[in-house]
Parts: C-alpha cells; structure tokens; sequence
C-alpha cells in the first residue's frame, strides 16, 4: 500500500514559491504602491484646491453682482438728492419771489405817498434790502421832506442817508436840485427781536424804540 504525504509536498511548493520572489522585486512593488498613492494624493490636492478656486469665483461673481445692485441704488438715490435740492431751490426762489413782491409792493407805495411837491425822480436801483434812489427838486427843503416822510413810513430804517446833493442851473426851470439818497428796507409787520439785557434797545432812546413821527422841513 503507497501512502502520500500531501503535507510534505505542500511545504515544498511553499518554499519553491518564496524562492520565485526575489528581495528586488518586493522594493519595486513598494514604490510603486507610494507612487500611486502620492499621484492620487497630488491630484486630490489638485482637485480641492480647484474647488476653492471655483467656490471663491462664484462668490467674487455673486459679490460683483450685490456691488452693481448697490451702485443702482447709490445713483437713485443721488438722482433723489438732487431732484429734491432743485425742488427745494425752487420753492426757495418762489418764497423770496413772493417777498421780493411784497416788498416791492409797499416800497413803491411808500416811495409814492412820500413825494413832497416840487420834486420827483428819475432813477431807482435795489441790491438787496438797500435802495439807492436819484432825481430832482427845486430846493433842498423838498429834499429834506422827502428824508423825513421816507424815515416816518417805518419800512425803510432811520436814517435815510442823502449820498449826493449838486446844484445845477437849467435855462428852462433855474436852480434844481440833483440828488441821490440811500434807504434800507424793513418790515415793521415782521416780528421784533427780543432786546437783549441791558443792551441799548432798551431805553427809550435807543436803537429799539420805534420811530417817531415825521419830521420836519430841514
């Protein structure tokens, strides 16, 4: 009877297979198992960093889109400042306009009832509040009436200053007065100023107490 020993023979090929397989062999399966690894860690990194990169372009687009909303409402809104400026200067211009006409009003009026006999005009300029107003008269009295009933209609501020009194001889009408005053417009229906303590105001001589009547001929 032959008896086999399987053991024994499977021994044998073991060591004939580990003899097959040189050390060199076994390095080079090692080096590449790390190459394929670093080639996949590489393009692992490759990819996330170009993830980043894609994920910081959309938010750059994202944010340019926001800045170009915000530079639409910037320009509306600065469209809004300056329409309203403009109305607001017109509304302005419209209420100096109505004082301008209120005022012109009553100083052509008071202009008129003032005028003594014997004297008229010839010449009105206005800068501001301050009227500058030229013509002629036969005497200096006539001239000075016409001061005094301007100070008394108290919408021109005491005293109306006479700039220039020439006399000057024509053929037809002899001896005639040229002259130029100045006057200040003032409301008297605005209301007064508080005076301050103490101040000059407060007597009854001073810059505060309201005019008095009209005075006479000079």
């Amino acid at each position: 009877m032959i008896r086999i020993n399987l053991l024994a023979i499977e021994r044998e090929r073991s060591k004939k297979v580990r003899v097959l397989i040189p050390p060199t062999h076994r390095v080079t399966v090692g080096a590449s198992v790390i190459l394929i690894l670093t080639v996949l860690g590489i393009g692992w990194w490759f990819w996330s960093l170009r993830s980043q990169s894609l994920a910081i372009d959309a938010e750059m687009v994202r944010a340019e889109g926001e800045m170009q909303q915000l530079r639409n409402v910037l320009t509306q809104v600065q469209k809004f400042e300056s329409r309203k400026a403009q109305l607001q200067q017109r509304v302005t211009l419209i209420e100096q306009l109505r004082q301008g006409q209120f005022a012109s009003v009553h100083v052509l009026d008071k202009i008129s009832r003032s005028l003594p006999e014997r004297l008229w005009l010839n010449d009105m300029k206005q800068t501001g509040a301050e009227f500058t107003i030229g013509g002629f008269s036969t005497s200096m009295t006539a001239l000075s009436d016409f001061v005094a009933n301007l100070e008394s209609t108290r919408w021109f501020e005491r005293p109306v200053e006479i700039v220039d009194s020439q006399v000057q001889t024509d053929a037809k009408a002899g001896d005639l007065v040229k002259f130029s005053i100045k006057a200040t417009f003032t409301d008297p229906t605005a209301p007064a100023r508080p005076a301050a303590p103490g101040g000059r105001g407060a007597g009854p001589g001073g810059r505060g107490a309201p005019p008095g009547p009209a005075k006479g001929a000079r």
